[in-house]
């Protein structure tokens, strides 16, 4: 009989309490601080509020979770489970991962930490597929390793409505947002791995959306093979028609109805800014 493995994830993979209930993943809360109030995704502070905050100007700093608020989590887990397997966020854009992994050493082998370099809709489909290999019969060990083989099986292209955001976080300098400004042109991002870089720009909406297709349609034919060895998602920020729009437009590009919409985390929101649109997809795994 395989071991009693428990999936723990972070908000930053779209997934908050109520889906992690159904689908049967722990899930962290992912802490920000808010104008000097310490906020965590998922309990007291939620997109609306999130965004509204943002709006207004108000001062919003990333975090990670407490060392001590982690390992008490684990601490209850593996009183029910024998094994832990936790997915968070890409080592490449927080250091939580890197936290993890030294308080991971201190479980006697009993927490495996997965450097899945993922973010958003491709961390969640890395969740799924270790859900389903621990069903399988898999150890924390097993699933860890098969996260970390297959990391890389994931794009993701972002679409940023204004640089006030990436000016802010230092992704950007300040001339190149004030020239973006008066031109009013739409940077393209893309995370690919553990980098968030700048992709293209585009001089409308539309073509920004037309720039994210092909470079995702182009990623599927060299790297993934057929539109149907991926699932492809649609993500934003504070964009909910213009995502479901755009989701229909993705569908009849590719052909397939399997395109899943989803919000961006509020990590990556902090510096994007609202009016974020992306495309995505990741490799089905059959391991």
């Amino acid at each position: 009989m395989g071991k009693n493995v428990a999936v723990v994830t972070d908000t930053n993979s779209g997934i908050m309490q109520e889906e992690a209930d159904r689908l049967g993943v722990y899930v962290v809360p992912m802490p920000f601080v808010v104008d000097g109030e310490e906020c965590f995704e998922g309990v007291n502070l939620d997109a609306g509020r999130f965004y509204a905050r943002q709006t207004d100007g108000a001062d919003i700093v990333t975090s990670q979770p407490s060392i001590v608020d982690l390992g008490r989590r684990w601490k209850e887990l593996l009183e029910t489970h024998d094994e832990i397997v936790y997915i968070p966020m890409s080592s490449g854009l927080s250091g939580s991962c890197a936290t993890a992994c030294q308080l991971a050493e201190r479980s006697g082998g009993r927490v495996h930490v997965a450097d899945n370099q993922r973010i958003s809709v491709t961390q969640r489909e890395a969740v799924l597929d270790a859900l389903r290999w621990v069903s399988e019969g898999k150890s924390a060990a097993e699933t860890c390793a098969l996260l970390e083989r297959t990391k890389l099986d994931a794009s993701i292209y972002l679409m940023v409505d204004t640089m006030a955001h990436l000016r802010k976080s230092g992704r950007i300098t300040p001339a190149a947002a004030a020239i973006g400004s008066v031109l009013k042109i739409k940077p393209v991002l893309q995370i690919q791995g553990e980098k968030l870089d700048a992709f293209t720009v585009a001089k409308t909406f539309k073509a920004a959306k037309r720039a994210m297709i092909k470079a995702l349609a182009a990623d599927i034919a060299k790297r993934f093979g057929e539109v149907a060895d991926v699932h492809l998602y649609v993500a934003h920020t504070n964009r909910d028609e213009d995502a479901r729009t755009f989701a229909d437009e993705v569908r009849a590009h590719f052909g397939t109805p399997d395109v899943y919409v989803d919000r961006l985390p509020l990590s990556i929101a902090c510096h994007v800014g609202p009016g974020a649109l992306g495309i995505g997809c990741a490799k089905r795994q059959f391991a």
